[in-house]
């Protein structure tokens, strides 16, 4: 009885958990950004990053995508910014990416802002969350 008791008990709980399928691990260790499918059953996507405008303590943002489409329209701005020119902007209805190109650093640096944060990738990780969005 105590059993089927805190089953019904916790059972509210477990409901309102998600479960994600991790597609893609594009970056690990200190500033993660991952792509994952979310089963809500709608066909979510989530790109899942560490604010980097918060430096004290570690702080996990999320832009998601409401279907494919709009994950695919996140893919070609990262492809035109690509065949684009340092400074370039693709600008999206809640999120921007902007593309520098560093002499130092050598190669092509993206920066993603998203409401209050941010997050930069090199070319190498843009091209790992292309092709990945591409198989899909």
């Amino acid at each position: 009885m105590k059993k089927l008791f805190l089953s019904v008990l916790l059972l509210p709980f477990a409901a309102f958990h998600v479960p994600t399928e991790n597609i893609v691990e594009v970056r690990s260790g200190a500033w993660p950004i991952n792509l994952e499918r979310n089963a809500d059953g709608v066909g979510t996507y989530s790109l899942i990053y560490r604010n980097q405008e918060v430096m004290s303590e570690v702080s996990l943002d999320t832009l998601t995508f409401p279907n494919l489409e709009q994950l695919r329209y996140f893919a070609k701005g990262l492809q035109a910014l690509k065949a684009g020119h340092s400074g370039d902007i693709a600008n999206f209805k809640d999120y921007s990416i902007s593309r520098t190109d560093k002499k130092y650093d050598g190669g092509i640096w993206y920066l993603l802002r998203y409401q209050f944060g941010s997050t930069s990738f090199q070319q190498p990780e843009a091209d790992i969350m292309g092709k990945t969005i591409k198989g899909l």
